[in-house]
């Protein structure tokens, strides 16, 4: 190839990297405005609904809820207990918008689509993100039913929703994860937690491509590397809410203990049902937090 190919080749390369950049830009403000056309407020803080946990939305005083289908460009779930829903409304007095269900890699979507929602969400004007999840626990003192904080995590999906061409506009081109998880917003969970006498861990959460649960050598080495609990969502959306400046919380429900020298079979109508009777703690921390925020 002559230098002149290369070049032309090069000039083409950067003018396609901009327009697919500008292209995600028009699709996240598209999204926006259907959504602003359908509740008119600017939501300050977000929440995003784990596997088994979209009772929370029985909280929020809701004034739309929008289908996914109904937005463009939003994946659909395909994972039980995840509605598909968003919810525009107040909860604690506080304006919010919350994604009853999320996505996940293993369901087929891209990092990019998974963490779409999340660029519309900030598009919609929320600061904070409140995100749960269902996971399981890898120390043997901690339980079923038990809600960790988040602390810090580790990335073993093998990929990152931020590769590709930067936009500036929606974060930089290199966003810092030093401290992904705000320590305030942790500190005020923790403060109402106590308050309501409920037991808050903390501590290191692994994402994983899923869909099969580990094996034993696997949790004995997740738990080598320094994670808490494992589960196979919240990463990618961490990263872009903390790559367009948002503050995040991050919240866990341990659903199945995953301690190798006791594994036992779990199945997915067992971590639902510990999900269903952990929820009304997860509530409660929740509204405290929103409220106090």
């Amino acid at each position: 190839m002559t230098a002149a190919a290369r070049d032309t080749g090069a000039a083409l390369g950067q003018r396609q990297g901009q327009s697919t950049t500008l292209h995600t830009s028009a699709r996240i403000f598209a999204a926006a405005r259907v959504v602003d056309a359908r509740f008119g407020v600017r939501p300050r803080i977000a929440l995003i609904l784990g596997t088994g946990l979209g009772g929370l939305a029985d909280a929020i005083n809701v004034n739309a809820s929008i289908g996914y289908e109904d937005i463009p460009q939003f994946p659909l779930s395909t994972v039980e207990s995840h509605a598909g829903r968003l919810l525009c409304g107040t909860l604690a007095g506080k304006t919010v918008v919350a994604m009853q269900g999320r996505f996940h890699r293993y369901e087929g979507y891209s990092l990019q689509q998974v963490t779409f929602p999340v660029r519309v969400l900030r598009a919609l004007g929320a600061e904070i993100l409140i995100v749960s999840n269902a996971c399981g626990g890898m120390r043997p003192d901690w339980t079923p039913g038990d809600i960790m904080a988040i602390s810090d995590h580790i990335n073993l999906l093998g990929d990152s929703p931020l590769v590709g061409p930067n936009d500036d506009t929606l974060g930089p081109r290199f966003p810092d994860m030093s401290a992904p998880y705000d320590a305030g917003l942790r500190d005020v969970a923790h403060a109402v937690a106590a308050k309501s006498g409920i037991t808050l861990r903390e501590g290191v959460y692994v994402a994983v491509p899923g869909p099969n649960l580990e094996t034993r050598a696997e949790y004995r080495w997740l738990r080598g590397i320094g994670a808490d609990v494992v589960g196979m969502s919240t990463v990618p959306e961490v990263i872009v809410a903390v790559h367009g400046g948002m503050r995040v919380l991050g919240l866990s429900v341990i659903t199945d203990p995953c301690i190798p020298e006791t594994l036992e079979p779990a199945t997915v109508e067992k971590i639902l049902a510990v999900a269903a009777v952990a929820e009304p703690k997860l509530t409660a921390v929740v509204t405290g937090v929103v409220e106090r925020v």
